[in-house]
């Protein structure tokens, strides 16, 4: 029991813990679209496009986290402006942007002077050092893209599947996908402080693309994305206490874990896609083959 107990007399932890777990369920609503629309390096890139905003912002002493959201929306909008206006594969403007991005990133960070903690922090992550204000904006922030998600979600789900019928619908489909972007990138920067700009592609796909192997409803995944986030933020967290170990990582790692089983054990993964085969095989009558 003291196992389970002992971190909650810690308020550092108590908030980590609620950081994580809402950074958990936000990366899996929005991570559920992000995988089923197949555009999984988009989190990646936009990640690392926030990484000059955070350098300006603490160049001109204002919080590195405004100004990564100001950059990565900004690059989100951009890609999805190069894609349309400019008739380039979204893949393509990805790239584009997140090299050039990062790389005027890197480019600001070099002519700091000394160790930055505040910016190798915001790399790799540190949930433990989440505060009392942080933490109320992390939950307002990611509140409003929840509650954006559960009013739109029927429309992003048909422009997700379907983009020409859902404009034949009269559903707005272009000014619906900048939207989209808009939330990808808030919920990145919502993640950062959790496990950096180098994880929250993981916290982003993993959980959505697990629960892909375990459901096929979409409403199910969703949950069970989300589920997954909660469950797996709180075991990293308790195993990165115990163990001594870096938070985000242990996050991640548990994540993928967690994707590993489902890919052998899951009803679509590896071994129940060989016992539907083998079930199918039963079935057929002698004779025909």
């Amino acid at each position: 029991m003291d196992l389970l107990l002992e971190p909650l007399g810690s308020p550092i932890i108590v908030r980590a813990l609620l950081a994580s777990a809402m950074v958990g369920i936000v990366c899996a609503v929005v991570g559920t679209y992000v995988v089923l629309r197949g555009i999984a390096f988009i989190g990646d890139a936009i990640a690392h496009a926030g990484f000059p905003g955070g350098v300006v912002a603490y160049i001109v002493g204002f919080p590195l986290y405004i100004g990564a959201a100001i950059a990565a929306v900004a690059t989100a909008l951009s890609i999805g402006f190069v894609t349309r206006k400019a008739g380039i594969r979204q893949d393509t403007a990805i790239g584009v942007l997140f090299a050039g991005t990062f790389a005027f990133g890197v480019f600001l960070f070099s002519g700091i002077q000394g160790y930055v903690a505040d910016l190798f922090s915001f790399l790799f992550g540190n949930v433990l050092a989440i505060g009392p204000e942080d933490l109320v904006a992390l939950l307002l922030l990611g509140g409003g893209v929840v509650i954006t998600i559960a009013i739109l979600w029927k429309e992003l789900l048909y422009a997700t599947f379907d983009p020409l019928g859902a404009a034949a619908s009269g559903i707005k489909v272009e000014r619906l996908e900048y939207l989209f972007l808009t939330l990808v990138a808030l919920t990145i920067v919502v993640s950062l402080q959790a496990v950096g700009i180098i994880l929250v592609v993981a916290m982003l796909v993993t959980p959505a693309a697990t629960a892909q192997l375990l459901a096929v409803r979409f409403t199910r995944l969703m949950l069970l994305a989300a589920v997954i986030g909660v469950v797996s933020a709180v075991i990293g967290l308790y195993a990165s206490y115990w163990l001594d170990v870096a938070s985000g990582a242990t996050i991640v790692m548990v994540q993928t874990l967690m994707f590993a089983v489902a890919l052998v054990v899951g009803p679509r993964g590896l071994l129940g896609r060989r016992s539907q085969r083998a079930a199918g095989a039963e079935t057929v009558p002698e004779g025909v083959a």
